[in-house]
């Protein structure tokens, strides 16, 4: 066992994955970063993005929300506000919420209280696009 890495994905829903893995990719607020057994312990904030695991020499990607992560030695948890298999993604839908949320944006000024959560619908309609071509 102490030569495993331990994967818990959380959800304020859900406890979404928890398995032992060979290694775990995060989109990491600070950028993408990977996790190996024996990391050096540390916390990161997470950003909208494609989270990647190995398991039995086979990845498998999820887009995730927003959200923290906690690595240690032996265990990477990460909390997030949510999460979807790549495997899952309507693409058509991915690229109606993109031109939804590029119109809804187009001319919008900055300062509008809206702008801020239709971008961020922006951003995980392009980044569901983009994680959902990984199958």
């Amino acid at each position: 066992m102490a030569d495993e890495l331990m994967l818990e994905i959380v959800t304020p829903e859900r406890l979404a994955f928890s398995d032992v893995v060979e290694e775990v990719t995060l989109p990491g607020g600070e950028g993408e970063f990977g996790v190996l057994v024996g990391h050096v312990p540390f916390l990161s904030s997470i950003r909208i993005g494609e989270l990647n695991y190995t398991k039995d020499h086979k990845k498998t990607y999820y887009l995730v929300g927003e959200g923290y992560a906690e690595v240690t030695g032996l265990k990477a948890t990460v909390l997030v506000e949510s999460i979807e298999a790549a495997s899952s993604i309507i693409v058509e839908e991915a690229k109606r919420d993109k031109e939804s949320a590029e119109a809804r944006l187009a001319g919008m000024d900055k300062e509008n209280p809206d702008y801020g959560k239709i971008k961020k619908s922006l951003d995980m309609a392009e980044t569901r696009i983009k994680v959902s071509e990984k199958v």
